[in-house]
């Protein structure tokens, strides 16, 4: 059996339809249609039925969705074992990250990783979590660093596995002349009839930054919206409204801003994520590691 069909088949399990599987696999609807096609000859039994628009799994296909994922945690396995026999930390790893984890976060650990296993290629690049799991789950990188909200927890997909490396504190971002620029700190209370400068609409952080408002009675109005912080930070200094700003990778501040801690503290989590039985092999063994004790 091809894993490639196994994987296509077990997305469609965990996702519930051909073309959400796709996308989770960054490939095309049809192809993986002609994924499962191939996958139903190999194994003389139809895995698929029509369900309306869309399709179902049959009972063959639900029992080898069962395998198949025991089967592709099975391989992850298997590389890390071979890897633990060879008794050295080798090879190549890629590690996909979200952008400030790129910038605050990534560079210590992958110097880290650079002295200490100079038999390591490390490769790191910059997506999205609605890109890198995805690329994650279909083997084209090793580790995602990934962040949550604890008041919105994050559910990986089967077959994934992940722990938290890093608590990163959120501070509010004032104009230096606003009304509670010479405060200590700040509670969520004293936001009322605020303009906000937030994420932009359909993210996670932007979802996060209303719901927490709301539930302390705010209506947001939302002014403006910037995917980055620096761009954030910019339009705080310019006196267009406040904003929420992690420490994680916050890089220069313009000094017309004031950065007030929450009281209580708030904080959002970063995350490591990689495939169920992957942290056994020694590279990424050796790269949480390195994540944990990177400074944040």
């Amino acid at each position: 059996m091809n894993l490639e069909r196994l994987r296509a088949l077990h997305a469609v399990a965990t996702h519930g339809s051909i073309s959400t599987a796709a996308q989770a696999l960054c490939i095309t609807s049809s192809a993986a249609s002609q994924q499962l096609s191939k996958l139903e000859r190999e194994m003389g039994n139809r895995l698929l039925e029509r369900d309306g628009r869309g399709v179902r799994l049959t009972d063959a296909g639900r029992l080898l969705a069962r395998h198949a994922e025991e089967i592709l945690a099975s391989v992850e396995r298997a590389r890390a074992e071979v890897e633990r026999h060879r008794g050295t930390v080798h090879g190549a790893l890629t590690i996909a990250a979200f952008a400030t984890a790129v910038r605050g976060l990534i560079p210590d650990a992958v110097a880290q990783l650079s002295a200490r296993y100079p038999a390591l290629n490390v490769r790191v690049v910059e997506y999205d979590p609605d890109r890198a799991l995805p690329e994650l789950l279909r083997g084209a990188v090793d580790l995602v660093v990934n962040q949550y909200w604890p008041s919105k927890p994050f559910v990986l997909p089967d077959g994934l596995s992940g722990r938290t490396v890093l608590v990163d504190t959120v501070d509010l971002a004032v104009p230096s002349d606003h009304r509670l620029a010479g405060r200590g700190s700040v509670t969520v209370d004293d936001l009322h009839d605020e303009r906000w400068i937030s994420w932009p609409q359909g993210s996670s952080c932007h979802h996060w930054l209303r719901g927490v408002l709301r539930s302390h009675g705010i209506d947001p109005l939302i002014a403006h919206e910037a995917a980055e912080h620096p761009t954030q930070l910019a339009l705080v200094a310019a006196g267009l409204g406040v904003g929420v700003v992690p420490r994680l990778g916050r890089g220069e501040v313009p000094a017309s801003v004031r950065f007030l801690p929450f009281r209580p503290a708030v904080e959002r989590h970063v995350q490591a994520v990689w495939r169920t039985g992957g942290d056994q092999r020694p590279a990424v063994h050796a790269a949480l590691t390195a994540l944990s004790a990177a400074p944040g």
